[in-house]
């Protein structure tokens, strides 16, 4: 995968310093244990200028996030919103990927963390197909990961933590170095989960799922516009447990994400899914999410904040 492409600025807690300044004593909360809530948000070129899709959601997230993890997050949603649309303005991005993150500072060197301040970060930069070029055309190569995801109630999984993700990167690290792009993790009961960092859909016999919230995966937000945008055009998506062999007689699977946008499963574990391509139901529903992501349909659920 590509370096981040630097931008020049970052908000950090109601200014904005240079990229290069951003930085963090190794003895941070964050650095030890991980202790850092985040978001990824996509900021589209459109139309009108530069759109941020669904901000208000992403930020309210994040807050839960953080009540969660018990952290005091010193600026409240509408200082946020600004943050984040000014961080796109100062940067002159027209399409772009924002990282707002809470971490804990330096300070305590305990899991306590006693002293350690609460800082908040606003960075964002360009950032192209997030699974490779022609990933959202051809479809990406996925594996069912031997790492499984976590048991419920040993992270809170409805929060967006970076300490969670080591086990996403297990994943992914594991699927790279045996030829795929993608892994997809089985919660402990042996059901389908998740991607490494994006949910999951599965396309059986006509009819579109998703796993059900069962305390082993996030809530995506791109999802629930998947959902959303698929109701639209009369395509209805339902939450079920789905067990590993649905995966390999799938008329078609897509991973939906931030980041992934919504991506086609050409293979799992080197098993041709469909046709080893997008299908109707996952082209469909690509088009409609990246036309209303990109401006060119009319906001109707109110999920565009302009940043021009």
């Amino acid at each position: 995968m590509a370096p981040i492409n630097k931008s020049e600025w970052i908000w950090k807690d109601g200014s904005f310093i240079k990229w290069d300044d951003a930085q963090l004593h190794l003895l941070s909360t964050a650095i030890q244990f991980g202790t850092s809530l985040f978001e990824g948000i996509r900021c589209y070129d459109s139309p009108s200028g530069p759109q941020v899709f669904r901000l208000g959601d992403h930020l309210r997230r994040l807050v839960d996030s953080c009540r969660t993890y018990g952290l005091a997050l010193p600026h409240d949603l509408g200082t946020l919103t600004k943050a984040c649309v000014d961080a796109v303005k100062k940067n002159g991005l027209a399409s772009c990927y924002l990282r707002p993150v809470v971490l804990l500072g330096y300070g305590g060197a305990g899991l306590e963390a006693d002293g350690s301040p609460v800082e908040t970060y606003v960075p964002c930069w360009s950032w192209g197909t997030y699974l490779g070029a022609g990933a959202l055309e051809q479809g990406v190569h996925a594996c069912v990961s031997s790492w499984q995801r976590a048991h419920p109630n040993t992270y809170p999984l409805m929060a967006k933590a970076a300490g969670q993700y080591l086990n996403s990167q297990l994943m992914k690290w594991e699927a790279k170095r045996n030829g795929f792009q993608e892994a997809i993790g089985l919660s402990p009961s042996g059901l389908v989960s998740e991607g490494t960092g994006m949910n999951i859909f599965v396309v059986w016999r006509g009819k579109c799922y998703t796993p059900a919230l069962d305390g082993t995966l996030l809530p995506g937000i791109t999802a629930d516009s998947v959902i959303t945008l698929a109701n639209d055009i009369g395509i209805a998506i339902e939450p079920r447990q789905i067990p590993r062999e649905m995966l390999y007689g799938a008329d078609e699977i897509f991973f939906t994400g931030t980041a992934a946008e919504v991506t086609p499963v050409a293979t799992v574990d080197r098993r041709v899914i469909g046709a080893g391509a997008a299908g109707p139901i996952t082209r469909a529903i690509q088009q409609r999410y990246l036309d209303y992501a990109q401006g060119k349909l009319p906001d109707t659920h109110g999920w565009r904040t302009s940043a021009a």
